[in-house]
């Protein structure tokens, strides 16, 4: 089945910077345990893909704001793309990106990623 849901893709940046510095792909940066928590599934019938509201609050703050609208490559347009390349098959998910306010995380942070009105996820920093 298909569905949109919120998740939090994590970047560990001294890794990351280290890969670069090494010019090596960065992949370990982003797939440590616990790097991309993902919420609930919801039925894209329920979710206007091109103009929809994505935000993240760190600790009751509000870090991230944005909308599919301001996507450089809108998400018909990046799942017709990848289909195109690879096999997606039941269960795949597709990240495609993160709104502007990337910044630190500590142990114990609670993060909390919503399509208001559709979904919200709460993930804690471990």
């Amino acid at each position: 089945s298909s569905g949109i849901n919120a998740e939090y893709g994590v970047t560990c940046r001294d890794i990351q910077e280290q890969c670069k510095a090494e010019r090596i792909p960065w992949t370990m940066a982003k797939c440590l345990d616990t790097f991309c928590p993902i919420g609930p599934l919801v039925s894209p019938d329920k979710i206007d893909v091109a103009n929809t509201e994505i935000t993240l609050k760190q600790n009751g703050v509000l870090r991230q704001h944005g909308n599919t609208a301001d996507m450089i490559f809108s998400v018909p347009t990046l799942l017709e793309y990848v289909a195109a390349h690879i096999t997606l098959l039941p269960g795949d998910v597709l990240l495609t990106g993160t709104p502007e306010g990337v910044g630190p995380l500590a142990r114990g942070d609670v993060l909390e990623v919503a399509v208001p009105g559709i979904t919200q996820a709460t993930f804690y920093v471990k």
